[in-house]
């Protein structure tokens, strides 16, 4: 199985719309509805896109006011979105209302440090609800 490729490389071109749509290609949609989503005043969430020079891409960083909510990074034939819990943090996200797939994913997930990263590979609307369930209780943890 060919592993796909991380887009968005190149430190001196900015991830503008057009870039995103491009890059993205038939699920950009997805990704403008995710994006408008989060931004409306029902999450008030900030979209933040940077170039990281230890992972030699894009990723855009979400947050509410000082908080990092989760990171999104594009893909070939997806977008990847991240969250990070703690050990303490981490038990919610079994008793929620989201996809058996995502509690068996992010239950094998190895944690790094003290972190354990819960990684959504978005390639329809479909998952949205799901991931904003999950953006609605990273945003209210403390």
């Amino acid at each position: 199985m060919e592993m796909e490729k991380l887009l968005l490389k190149d430190p001196l071109v900015y991830p503008g719309e057009d870039i995103l749509a491009q890059s993205l290609g038939e699920i950009y949609p997805v990704y403008a509805v995710l994006v408008s989503t989060i931004t409306s005043t029902d999450f008030n969430l900030a979209v933040d896109w940077n170039y990281y020079k230890d992972g030699k891409a894009w990723l855009c960083k979400v947050s509410f006011k000082k908080k990092t909510i989760f990171w999104l990074s594009v893909w070939e034939k997806h977008f990847n979105v991240s969250f990070y819990f703690t050990e303490k943090t981490k038990s919610a996200i079994e008793t929620m209302a989201v996809s058996e797939k995502i509690k068996k994913d992010f239950n094998q997930s190895k944690a790094i440090g003290k972190l354990i990263p819960l990684t959504l590979n978005i390639e329809k609307e479909e998952q949205l609800p799901d991931l904003l369930k999950i953006v609605t209780y990273k945003k209210q943890l403390k």
